[in-house]
């Protein structure tokens, strides 16, 4: 029986890298030479990287693009190699581009394969920039036909499919995609090898989780979550081979060999959802960082739970040593969460460096006394204090080249329950897709994980608070966590409207209130850091509603 060893290159591109991308993915093929690997593949659009978005209607990064092709060609010797790119077509009437993937082998390009199949829905806007492809050649490779197709195009039977994808990671969304993943290889009565990005890109965290799927619909073999690897498997020939008449065919020659040296099992540990939204969290937050050139972060430690978690999601993604906490007291701060701070970053050995607000508080409303002609209200007085800490963050930011990290989650921003130019001030909103009951359940999962107290049990029983006045308690504002967030992730990520929700058993005044929130604070969320996606539905790419607009739904 005859053995064809398939090597899925799992790899974390960065958008507009094209040089960067390419020595990774010319590294990758020489590992899998060096598996003796009969195809390697990689992830969609792998030299641009995934979404390149209005990159590409510059005609210099496209030819660029295509010349890296070229540099990967030479080192295809002796392997096949099927590489995601973008393609362009300049020849008569025909004018465009294409998502691509490059078949190559023997330090040429055997043929080219293109996306038919646009994702249409949320995040995806593809067809503004590509063309439909018609071109899907099936290879035949020592008796073994293989067809090569990207992201959901999945038509005809083949002994192997080689999927190329780009699946940005969400609670649920992996599963999902496994099942659809492993109907497919049922239904095609074939090998279907699927390779994924991994990595963080702006918005989207890419979970990775490539895998290899037998005839009978069983996952055989899978690459760890959020990690780079090459997953490598062995099919065997004669239990694969599949005829079709559908489409052209092109001869690959390879000699397949009887049977290969034993490969060593890697055995992936399964995560727990929490433990994959974290590790989501900690990816994101760590590519966006370092794809923008910064290495040390700084973020507000209030002694309340947001912050706990986002220090402890950005030492576990930058290293303790790169990470400052900055306690910024005022006379609305409690003592226990002044020692709530203190505690925190002693058990995340992060530096805490104390600027108390109360004198430049002071000094603010001696200025504006005037032009107030009287004393402030006390939205005034509450928003004021948001904003001279994120002066005093940025202040820091601009000193020490320290990038700044926002803790707002899902269900403030979804509310608007936060200050434009204070606490939303940022370059990355960490938790920005977390709600409030999530939030409590990732702390959780931290004192878990690490088998001790690394945020203090008093940060996780003690009632929310902005701590802007006296004895101020988030409930003051909102509605308890725990019938806000079931409302706002109803309406938010599955578009249940308000009628609907009624119908379900809500309170209706409670329903349209947390409605009309959402709604009329469309511009602060405008305005606000990206954050990693980890939700089917975030605010970003997810969500386009218009500010001015006084439809309630």
């Amino acid at each position: 029986m005859k053995t064809l060893r398939i090597a899925l290159a799992q790899i974390n591109p960065t958008v507009g890298d094209l040089k960067g991308n390419t020595d990774k993915i010319i590294e990758y093929i020489k590992k899998a030479k060096g598996h003796d690997t009969d195809i390697v593949a990689f992830p969609e659009l792998a030299i641009t990287g995934y979404p390149p978005e209005d990159l590409l209607f510059n005609k210099g990064f496209i030819k660029d693009n295509i010349a890296c092709l070229g540099r990967i060609i030479p080192h295809t010797e002796g392997i096949i190699a099927v590489v995601g790119f973008v393609d362009s077509i300049n020849k008569g009437r025909g004018k465009g581009i294409y998502n691509a993937a490059a078949v190559m082998q023997n330090r040429s390009l055997v043929d080219t394969c293109y996306k038919s199949t646009f994702r249409g829905q949320g995040i995806y806007d593809e067809s503004r920039y590509f063309l439909k492809g018609k071109r899907n050649p099936f290879f035949n490779v020592g008796g073994l036909s293989f067809s090569v197709v990207i992201g959901n195009d999945i038509f005809h039977d083949a002994g192997l499919i080689v999927n190329v994808d780009a699946f940005p990671y969400w609670i649920t969304g992996n599963t999902q995609k496994e099942k659809r993943l492993c109907v497919e290889a049922l239904k095609h009565h074939g090998y279907l090898a699927y390779v994924n990005i991994v990595g963080g890109q702006d918005e989207w965290v890419f979970g990775g989780n490539s895998s290899i799927i037998n005839k009978n619909g069983e996952i055989v073999a899978k690459s760890p979550l959020f990690e780079e690897s090459i997953l490598i498997r062995d099919i065997e020939t004669e239990e694969a081979v599949m005829e079709s008449d559908e489409a052209l065919t092109v001869m690959i020659p390879v000699k397949l060999v009887q049977q290969k040296k034993v490969l060593r099992k890697k055995v992936v540990k399964q995560q727990s959802p929490v433990e994959e939204v974290y590790n989501a969290l900690c990816l994101g937050t760590r590519d966006y960082v370092r794809k923008n050139g910064f290495q040390k972060a700084v973020l507000g430690l209030s002694g309340g739970i947001d912050s706990a978690l986002v220090a402890a999601i950005a030492k576990d993604a930058l290293g303790k040593e790169n990470v400052f906490g900055v306690s910024m007291p005022s006379k609305y701060t409690s003592e226990e969460s002044k020692v709530d701070a203190e505690i925190l970053a002693k058990n995340l050995c992060i530096k805490l460096i104390e600027v108390p607000i109360d004198t430049l508080f002071e000094t603010y409303l001696g200025i504006l006394q005037k032009p107030f002609k009287g004393p402030a209200s006390q939205i005034t007085l509450e928003n004021l204090q948001p904003r001279v800490r994120a002066n005093i963050l940025m202040a820091l930011s601009n000193n020490y080249g320290w990038f700044v990290l926002s803790t707002g989650n899902k269900s403030e921003v979804g509310t608007g329950y936060s200050t434009l130019y204070g606490d939303t001030a940022g370059g990355y909103a960490v938790i920005k897709d977390v709600s409030k009951t999530l939030v409590y359940k990732l702390s959780h999962w931290v004192n878990e994980k690490e088998g001790r107290e690394v945020i203090p049990e008093r940060i996780l029983n003690k009632s929310p608070s902005a701590e802007l006045r006296h004895d101020q308690k988030d409930t003051d504002t909102l509605p308890p966590y725990d019938l806000l967030d079931p409302i706002l992730t109803a309406h938010i990520e599955d578009n249940r409207t308000a009628d609907e929700l009624i119908a379900s058993g809500y309170d209706a005044g409670l329903v349209k209130t947390i409605i009309d929130m959402v709604h009329r604070n469309e511009y602060k969320r405008r305005q606000s850091a990206p954050g990693p996606k980890i939700t089917k539905r975030s605010f970003g790419k997810d969500w386009n509603f218009p500010i001015t607009n006084k439809y309630r739904y």
